[in-house]
């Protein structure tokens, strides 16, 4: 009978790791998916403000949610609507190089903004920042 359990146990630890290993390669996914969401409906409070320091606020909102609280351009002054969600949108989509690409856009998009001196020029960043994060 020891014999039996010891050979099926290899069998059975595999069959316990290999779900739970999907699982968590799915989490990063997951959180990767809130965060560009809450990214994205920021971008698109920041395309709805009606005045210059609003629309810098949700811009940084976006860059926060994409960077992480330890990334660079993080602002612990300005609210993070995605904290509990995931590391930064960035951090957790390592290793894709697709999504990389396209949240570093979104992340440069969402920095003019926070540099723009009109309120026009803000809406159209914040504009194109909601446009990257919603292109599948």
């Amino acid at each position: 009978m020891t014999k039996k359990v010891i050979q099926w146990l290899p069998t059975l630890l595999l069959a316990i790791a290999l779900p739970m290993a999907a699982q968590a390669a799915g989490s990063d996914s997951a959180a990767v998916s809130k965060q560009v969401s809450t990214a994205s409906a920021h971008a698109g409070m920041a395309l709805g403000a009606a005045d210059l320091k609003m629309a810098h606020a949700h811009l940084q909102h976006v860059i926060n949610c994409l960077v992480g609280p330890s990334g660079k351009g993080y602002d612990a002054q300005e609210a993070n609507p995605c904290k509990g969600q995931g590391q930064g949108a960035i951090v957790d989509a390592k290793g894709d190089a697709a999504s990389e690409s396209k949240l570093h856009a979104a992340l440069t998009q969402a920095e003019h903004g926070v540099k723009a001196t009109t309120l026009d020029g803000a809406h159209a960043d914040a504009q194109q920042a909601m446009a990257t994060l919603q292109a599948k």
